[in-house]
């Protein structure tokens, strides 16, 4: 599947795919192809994740001492 036609996970849906990946590295029957193969997905799925989060922080508004709304303070 080219990464074009992929479909943008919400969220939480990339969080329920790295719990299920992390199941199955977890699991006694796993080969080495097979745990490589989960934990290079894993790895591309937090990298969504984060970008997701990245992009969440920076509309992130906070309620000013005069009632108006500013930008959250980058940490």
């Amino acid at each position: 599947m080219s990464r074009a036609s992929e479909k943008q996970l919400s969220l939480e849906e990339n969080f329920e795919r790295l719990n299920a990946l992390v199941e199955r590295l977890s699991e006694e029957d796993i080969s080495l192809e097979e745990a490589f193969s989960a934990y290079s997905e894993g790895m591309k799925v937090l990298k969504q994740c984060n970008e997701q989060i990245d992009r969440v922080e920076k509309k992130v508004l906070k309620l000013g001492e005069q009632g108006s709304l500013e930008e959250l303070d980058s940490l």
